[in-house]
């Protein structure tokens, strides 16, 4: 068996059609968030933490033969691995002059972001927002409406954005394999922590007249 020097979002995808897996599967097997499937689908350059590339090395070393072969076929030079049609529920939770975000490990970097979630096919991006958000914070919020949809300019996904009020529970990071901080960032310097050029435009304004 070859051994991966460096996995990258291109090859871990690659294990994962390898093994005949879901997004959801993959994640499950794996024991990580199905967001991190998701990203290395979505962006195929990207490399791993190193702790990930521990888990895939693992992996690949306990998978059957038929599984190594599939792989080395599907990961060979000069072959394209498909990027997963994603679409991702994005919920902008606000309260009196502040917003919640999280921060997250890209990589070997970390951004700040709104909660998030990948929306399984047939399910409704609201609901996904709202149940995303109590994951990954612990807190609990209702959609007031939606602030329109686009293709993300990092990611290339789909992102569906919703406009949501803060209902009840303390803001805590209960997600610490994707993230690394939970807070309410006050509004009025929410550019501090996003670049301006990277906040969907209706955020923006929406948020001017919260």
């Amino acid at each position: 068996m070859d051994v991966v020097e460096t996995w990258t979002g291109a090859t871990a995808a690659a294990l994962q059609d390898a093994m005949r897996m879901t997004n959801e599967s993959f994640a499950a097997h794996l024991g990580i968030a199905v967001r991190t499937v998701a990203t290395w689908n979505a962006q195929p350059e990207i490399i791993p933490r190193p702790d990930m590339q521990q888990v895939l090395d693992t992996t690949l070393e306990r998978a059957g033969e038929a599984v190594k072969r599939r792989f080395a076929l599907l990961s060979r030079p000069g072959d394209a691995v498909t990027a997963q049609a994603l679409r991702v529920a994005i919920a902008v939770v606000i309260r009196p002059g502040e917003v919640l975000l999280v921060c997250r490990r890209d990589g070997d970097a970390l951004r700040w972001q709104f909660p998030a979630g990948v929306v399984k096919p047939g399910a409704d991006p609201e609901a996904v927002a709202v149940q995303e958000t109590h994951a990954e914070t612990g807190v609990h919020c209702s959609v007031r409406r939606q602030l329109g949809q686009r293709l993300h300019p990092v990611t290339g996904v789909e992102a569906v954005y919703h406009l949501a009020d803060y209902l009840a529970g303390e803001a805590t990071n209960r997600d610490p394999i994707e993230n690394t901080d939970v807070t309410w960032a006050p509004i009025s310097v929410l550019t501090r922590f996003i670049p301006a050029d990277r906040i969907f435009p209706p955020i923006l304004t929406a948020l001017e007249t919260a």
